[in-house]
């Protein structure tokens, strides 16, 4: 079983942590910060023992920010000096978000500084929602900046959605003002930074679909490999639900002249097993078909009604009078984000978007249920 995520903030790091700080800083009262940090950690989730850190840099560092900031600042790691890095600049990020804000320029200069030690999306968040135009004006200046980390921390931090982050509500009603970053790095030479803008511009399309789509459309003619997988990885949500100008983007027409088979090799399933199905598709029109082939699992909810899951499939090209078969089986076990429930279900094919074949299975919690 993996290792829960609140225990990558333990006794052991913050005892770190104060070393590192007291090395710059010697009336730092490094005892006192352990202290305070570690009071009731072993009790809190993550975010919850991030804040508990956080609250005792504010009770031991400096009360000026601009002095606490120069500490913190000297204990980055520089040189092959060991410094703050890793999970310790977490509650460091909370810190700067939380006191930083009436120093706009220079919070935000130490949150570029620390970047490449670990990660300031967070921080990051709380000038923007602060104050959205001067932070974006600083952030777009870093979109040719020589590390990659910063570089990424411009798209990443102003991704309307970040995961785990708080949401930037005026960015996602408008997201216009970061379009000119996502477009800058578009480019950029390393996929760690351009796998950040797919994800901001598949956040900005659960929101916005036909700006999305647009945006693909008028930068994919002539994209390079690299752009071109940007792009669609970017379209991933457009995609699975069959938006029309998303798949025109990537080659994936609607057709009538297509003949699609489901067949399921077991109609009822156990929960915790599988279920296997055949899709056979035939091109009975006159010209090559580029054929995008997913599958909705149409779940049973707790009323008694369905929800529709979309899953990748497989990507194809099929010739005049040319069929297919794909067999697949879709696990039903455990997951943290979704219950599961008894009864009949429903499984369709998608192709282009749109809705082929489809049939119902039974799903069985136990033994006990009826069949």
């Amino acid at each position: 079983m993996p290792e829960p995520l609140k225990n990558l903030l333990h006794e052991a790091l913050v005892g770190n942590m104060a070393d590192r700080i007291a090395g710059n800083a010697p009336s730092f009262d490094r005892s006192r910060f352990a202290m305070l940090a570690t009071d009731g950690l072993a009790a809190l989730e993550l975010m919850e023992r991030s804040a508990l850190i956080r609250d005792a840099l504010f009770a031991t560092l400096p009360g000026d920010f601009r002095e606490a900031a120069a500490i913190l600042k000297a204990s980055l790691p520089a040189a092959g000096k060991p410094g703050l890095s890793g999970w310790m600049l977490l509650p460091i990020n909370q810190f700067i978000a939380a006191h930083g804000l009436d120093h706009f320029d220079l919070g935000l200069d130490l949150l570029k500084a620390l970047t490449p030690h670990f990660t300031a999306e967070f921080g990051i968040r709380a000038f923007i929602h602060r104050d959205q135009q001067r932070a974006l004006a600083i952030i777009c200046g870093w979109v040719d900046h020589p590390d990659q980390h910063v570089r990424r921390l411009a798209s990443e931090g102003t991704r309307p959605r970040l995961p785990w982050a708080m949401r930037l509500p005026q960015l996602v009603k408008d997201p216009a003002p970061i379009l000119p970053i996502l477009t800058a790095l578009m480019d950029d030479p390393e996929d760690y930074v351009r796998r950040s803008v797919a994800n901001s511009l598949n956040d900005v399309a659960k929101d916005h679909p036909d700006l999305v789509a647009a945006l693909i459309a008028s930068h994919i003619e002539g994209a390079s490999p690299e752009r071109r997988w940007l792009l669609k990885h970017a379209s991933r949500t457009l995609l699975k639900k069959g938006h029309a100008q998303a798949l025109a983007n990537f080659g994936f027409a609607a057709s009538d002249s297509l003949e699609c088979e489901l067949r399921l090799v077991n109609g009822e399933v156990m929960f915790g097993e599988g279920l296997d199905f055949e899709i056979r598709v035939t091109n009975a029109g006159e010209m090559t078909q580029s054929l995008m082939i997913d599958y909705a699992v149409h779940h049973v909810k707790s009323d008694g009604s369905l929800s529709p899951k979309v899953f990748k499939c497989k990507a194809i090209m099929l010739a005049p009078g040319q069929s297919r078969t794909i067999e697949r089986r879709h696990a039903m076990r455990p997951i943290t984000t979704r219950r599961y429930y008894p009864g009949e279900h429903r499984i369709a094919v998608l192709i282009n978007g749109a809705e082929s074949a489809s049939e119902s299975f039974v799903l069985r919690m136990s033994s006990l249920d009826p069949a």
